[in-house]
């Protein structure tokens, strides 16, 4: 995706995967998920999470994953090649001989690096004479979209000679979001519901904050002002921008979502606990219009889930204009016709995306 030509051996048994999950979903749906050696990130984990409320009970979340880490359950004996706060163990990529490395811009390992540490990785993996193919990830380029992944999942077909099926994939996962907008296309300017991605993230309120915001550059604001057409009600620039309690007050969106931010957060946090009391007269928390979205750890650059936040964001939003959806039944024919799994497993993926809450509300 840089117009590069690269040489990949006609057979393919051994690839490392630098990208938070995105290829290895891909090639799960191929059956070439054991085909796997190596990882850019620590996204692999299980994950619990828990919270007290004002009344003294427990929240108390367990088995959080990445959901291809649930379907591919040995990734987590595989070697990570970037650790938290280290640059690439060559020596270890080197040692796995690799017949392909992809390198997906915008995941996890550059997220905090600058374009002059991603460019010497390349070079550095060139210089390693092993094929490595770049996939260009939403952070990475010029707009934030959705709209090139699936160009990204035609490349990596074009690689395991699965041009079909990817391309079956990429028009799956477009039109998800093409049915999302056609519902909401026509939303009058003046009846546009005023939204905010809120990260209730632990750290905020260590550094003198309430939450997190989004500003109108990032792929959160995208979600909500071009796949959902609705407003986003943070008005500034920028990602993960730390927002004081009266700033979200003086925003008092209609509807609030709450993505992962250093940790899951369900609507029963901004409700319940004790830490939130001061935005109970929020609008959207009187009117119970709080809505959780999916366990997304290492989510930098969007992986094959997207369209579950979309859907989530415009229902929460619109709920008229899809009445007619049952979210977490879609859900479930979502991870069937993406992974290819059956109802009891597309039920533990909801699951340990934590989405069990649909069901539980009728959403």
């Amino acid at each position: 995706m840089r117009g590069r030509t690269v040489e990949i051996p006609a057979t393919i048994e051994r690839v490392v995967c630098i990208d938070d999950g995105f290829v290895e979903g891909i090639m799960y749906r191929f059956g070439m998920q054991d085909r796997v050696v190596g990882l850019g990130g620590a996204w692999i984990k299980d994950y619990t999470y828990s919270f007290e409320a004002t009344d003294g009970g427990t929240y108390e979340y367990k088995n959080g994953m990445n959901p291809v880490r649930y379907l591919i359950p040995g990734l987590a004996d595989l070697p990570v090649l970037v650790e938290s706060g280290t640059g690439m163990n060559y020596e270890t990529l080197a040692s796995l001989d690799p017949d392909v490395i992809f390198l997906r811009e915008g995941a996890w390992a550059f997220s905090a690096g600058s374009d002059e540490n991603l460019e010497k990785t390349i070079q550095t993996i060139d210089s390693l004479g092993i094929p490595l193919v770049i996939l260009v990830g939403p952070p990475y380029q010029e707009s934030p979209t959705v709209d090139n992944i699936g160009d990204e999942i035609r490349l990596v077909g074009e690689v395991f000679s699965r041009q079909k099926d990817a391309d079956q994939l990429a028009s799956y996962l477009d039109g998800q979001i093409g049915e999302i907008r056609a519902r909401t296309k026509d939303v009058p300017e003046d009846k546009k519901i005023r939204m905010i991605q809120l990260g209730l993230s632990p750290r905020a309120r260590q550094g003198g904050g309430a939450a997190m915001a989004w500003g109108g550059d990032t792929i959160e604001s995208y979600f909500i002002e071009e796949i959902a057409n609705a407003k986003n009600a943070y008005k500034g620039t920028g990602a993960f921008v730390v927002i004081s309690t009266e700033q979200i007050l003086t925003l008092d969106p209609d509807v609030i979502v709450l993505p992962t931010a250093q940790g899951y957060h369900p609507a029963s946090e901004l409700y319940t606990a004790p830490y939130y009391q001061n935005l109970q007269e929020l609008k959207a928390v009187k009117n119970q219009r709080v809505y959780a979205l999916p366990w997304t750890p290492y989510n930098w650059a969007k992986r094959l889930e997207y369209p579950i936040e979309a859907m989530v964001i415009a229902k929460a939003a619109y709920p008229d204009r899809f009445a007619d959806i049952d979210v977490g039944e879609w859900t479930l024919d979502f991870y069937r016709q993406v992974y290819g799994v059956d109802e009891a497993t597309a039920k533990e993926l909801r699951s340990v995306q934590w989405l069990d809450w649909m069901e539980e509300e009728n959403f």
